[in-house]
């Protein structure tokens, strides 16, 4: 199913708006669009079609937290759950955006692209089918982080909630 490049940017844009209006203040969404008995949901763990080991780890975690805190689904076990969000990466990049006098990376932006199903397990209906879905978090550099492998899975620990209520936002108004 593909979307029209129009209305996957209104998505965007409103998935940005209500990150940046529900983060930090406990605001949560309610009267959402999800069926009513939808009280559980599953997140097992993503799968990582990328070169980045370990990533699947921090989103799927970060999922699962933007589900508690953004919806008020309790995340359960596959097995009990009223729906299932299963989740595979197949992007992820790590872009330099801005450098500081010595040459060294001030701000980065990580870019993570995945392919989403959410899934009603009790009527079996597709909730949400969308592939090549991207979601971005900008960030400072930590000063004392010298490599770039502790410099990645810091920029994957920031943004990795940025990113878990982007794809919740995006699973449970389904636009």
């Amino acid at each position: 199913m593909r979307t029209d490049p129009r209305r996957a940017a209104r998505r965007l844009v409103a998935i940005v708006l209500a990150c940046a209006l529900a983060g930090g203040c406990g605001y949560s969404l309610t009267g959402n669009t999800l069926p009513a008995h939808i009280r559980t949901v599953a997140v097992p763990v993503f799968v990582n079609r990328t070169q980045e080991p370990g990533v699947e780890n921090f989103i799927t975690r970060a999922v699962a937290e933007a589900f508690t805190t953004i919806s008020g689904l309790k995340v359960v076990d596959p097995a009990g759950a009223d729906a299932i969000l299963e989740g595979e990466i197949v992007g992820y990049a790590l872009q330099p955006l801005s450098y500081n006098q010595a040459a060294n990376v001030r701000e980065y932006r990580l870019v993570v692209t995945v392919n989403l199903r959410f899934k009603d397990t009790t009527s079996g209906e597709m909730l949400l089918d969308e592939k090549g879905v991207q979601e971005k978090s900008d960030f400072s550099s930590a000063e004392n982080v010298s490599n770039s492998i502790a410099r990645a899975e810091t920029a994957l620990r920031q943004a990795a909630t940025d990113i878990g209520r982007a794809i919740v936002t995006l699973a449970i108004t389904r636009f």
